[in-house]
């Protein structure tokens, strides 16, 4: 089988946000040699929807962390919310989104890793609001998928389901935080390639080491 790197993720998620460029350079690097696979992990998932200022003291605080980490920076419409929490209309949800990329995967399966990167491009940089269908409008033009087929898709209890599918194996693969990076080379081996973010040298060389594995048990 071809080694399959499975990249557990969520759209809300600076750490992955940070992550970004790294995940986005190793599938240029690899997407010829490895198959890529985005699981949702389902972070924020309330019963009943909470405001962003639940989080937004947090959040004003880790952002800055993940900037000198990783060096991304978080775009000024995205931290307007941060700051003004009481004026923002935000109720966060990993749900919408993780159902978007469900839809996304059935048109373009190998595109799964530059769609989740424009995902949360669109959020963290461009500030849109991941639960508002609008927010989505910008890629289906990108990709070249039809918006009607697209939205009722994305309100279709089906691909919910498959959502809600991903976060349980998410669950079951013991992953409690993101991002995190699996590679699996066959139906009984999978290797931990990181937990967490993880600069591109250091990415590289634990993938290059695992599939060196690989290759000398094969």
């Amino acid at each position: 089988m071809t080694p399959t790197l499975y990249y557990c993720y969520d759209a809300y998620c600076g750490w992955c946000y940070g992550f970004s460029p790294v995940i986005r350079r190793i599938f240029e690097e690899y997407r010829d040699r490895l198959a890529f696979e985005v699981l949702s992990g389902g972070m924020i998932l309330p019963e009943k929807p909470q405001p962003i200022g639940v989080m937004a003291a947090y959040i004003q605080k880790a952002y800055k962390t993940v900037e000198e980490q990783t060096g991304i920076r978080f775009g000024k419409d995205w931290l307007w919310h941060i700051f003004n929490p009481e004026e923002s209309d935000w109720y966060p949800s990993s749900e919408k989104p993780a159902i978007a990329l469900c839809v996304f995967k059935e048109y373009h399966p190998e595109l799964a890793i530059p769609f989740a990167a424009d995902l949360q491009y669109a959020l963290h940089e461009e500030g849109r609001d991941l639960t508002d269908d609008e927010a989505y409008r910008h890629l289906l033009e990108k990709y070249g998928i039809a918006d009607k087929e697209f939205y009722e898709k994305l309100h279709s209890p089906v691909y919910k389901a498959k959502a809600y599918e991903e976060f349980e194996l998410v669950k079951q693969l013991g992953i409690t935080g993101f991002p995190t990076l699996l590679l699996q080379v066959s139906e009984s081996r999978m290797y931990l390639l990181s937990r967490g973010y993880t600069d591109y040298e250091t990415f590289r060389g634990a993938l290059e080491r695992a599939l060196e594995a690989a290759r000398a048990q094969a």
